[in-house]
């Protein structure tokens, strides 16, 4: 019998063989996801600023942050559209930048094979910075997805992991960047753009370890490679970048828990999050009984519905935007401004925070508080109506918090009790 042909084991340089990888292909990879991973984590930083975790022990879900919430400022209301813009670039841009990402690890997949582990120290470092960055791409991505899909799976709470986990990735990032951008500067510089694009054989030098000594034959161009990995992502822009919208664009998310078209019709026919029946709110905790209590300076004041109702009324136009990346436009909300029911609790002048509790009996944010700016904005509003309509058990009945420019969670729904003084 023939001797058995041994197979190379992935530390060997004849396990790789595609043509396609090389310095060339990696570097023009890693300028995108320079860009896009800058993009995350700058609005990443900004989504969990606007939750306003320096506030309150309520909104505050990384308590251990320490120096990592160096950062941190008073989330502004206007524009009223900016939470909705900032999540929407974060989840879309993210999603957007998965084939791109898989490409660049098919790209370098066999450095993380490469024996001898070290050569140097700084070798070594390089190594370490890969392996984080390849563990920490991972693990946002993958975290990042299952939040968005409302598929959560891991153990902990989806924010404090994504938090920590960012900050973890982007310093490999940042780490890997500055040791490989002088030679992704060289390479990207070398005469010959067009022809490289068009030629599928293996790129004529092998600095990085990435070209295959013995390469298979070439079945596609690296213009086609790069081709595939833009149509990959155009396809994800497209079936997701819609639940950022309301009409036609909506029905494109097809791949988005919140595409496909509103979850009904009339006035209250626009995206929800938690049902009331989710959190446990049923009739009997907002029928004729339920009363709001506004507590501050002047104690407890009781108010029913119909109370409510008898105050100064005004209305604003205020979208919901949620940290999935979903939102939708303005809708037109009326009812009581925050400021004046902070004027009732005893507070004339300069209305400071708030601390709004809810109805609901489960799940994150139950309790959340808003600074003295936002109850000041005078169209953050404790709203009793939407497009003309009374809000359904759905969006809040029968009265919830809207805020301009806030994430959806601190819109607090079924408003139980607003404690207005030091936070």
């Amino acid at each position: 019998m023939p001797p058995a042909r041994r197979v190379p084991s992935p530390a060997e340089p004849g396990f790789w063989r595609s043509p396609l990888r090389g310095p060339w292909l990696t570097s023009v990879l890693g300028v995108v996801l320079l860009v896009g991973v800058t993009v995350l984590f700058v609005t990443g930083l900004l989504s969990y600023a606007a939750y306003n975790p320096n506030l309150s022990p309520a909104n505050d879900k990384t308590p251990d942050k320490g120096l990592l919430g160096f950062y941190l400022f008073d989330w502004p209301t206007d524009p009223h559209w900016l939470y909705r813009l900032n999540q929407g670039l974060h989840v879309t841009v993210g999603i957007t930048l998965i084939p791109v990402l898989l490409a660049k690890l098919w790209s370098v997949i066999p450095k993380l094979f490469t024996l001898p582990p070290a050569r140097s120290v700084g070798h070594a470092l390089e190594r370490v910075s890969l392996l984080l960055l390849v563990g920490g791409a991972l693990f946002e991505f993958v975290t990042g997805v299952l939040n968005v899909q409302l598929e959560y799976l891991f153990p902990g709470s989806f924010y404090p992991l994504h938090f920590y986990g960012a900050w973890v990735f982007f310093g490999a990032f940042v780490t890997h960047a500055v040791l490989r951008l002088p030679q992704v500067v060289r390479v990207l510089r070398e005469p010959g753009l067009r022809e490289r694009l068009r030629d599928p054989r293996p790129e004529p030098h092998g600095e990085g370890g990435l070209v295959a000594p013995r390469s298979a034959e070439p079945t596609v161009s690296r213009r086609g490679a790069l081709g595939m990995v833009g149509a990959g992502s155009a396809v994800l822009f497209v079936t997701t970048a819609g639940q950022s919208f309301d009409g036609p664009l909506r029905r494109t998310a097809l791949f988005a828990p919140h595409g496909g078209g509103d979850p009904g019709s009339g006035p209250n026919g626009f995206q929800i999050n938690k049902t009331a029946a989710k959190v446990g709110v049923g009739r009997r905790d907002t029928g004729e009984l339920w009363r709001l209590v506004v507590a501050g300076p002047r104690g407890d004041v009781r108010l029913s519905r119909f109370d409510l109702l008898q105050l100064p009324l005004h209305s604003a136009a205020l979208p919901i935007a949620c940290v999935e990346g979903w939102s939708t436009s303005d809708q037109w909300w009326r009812g009581v401004r925050l400021r004046d029911l902070a004027a009732l609790a005893g507070f004339d002048e300069g209305p400071p925070g708030v601390f709004v509790e809810s109805l609901q009996r489960h799940g994150a944010f139950r309790r959340a508080a808003l600074r003295d700016n936002q109850v000041r904005d005078p169209r953050s509003l404790l709203a009793l109506q939407v497009n003309g309509e009374d809000l359904s058990p759905d969006h809040g009945y029968p009265a919830r918090v809207i805020v301009p420019a806030a994430p959806g969670v601190l819109n607090t729904k079924w408003v139980s009790r607003l404690t207005f003084g030091e936070l």
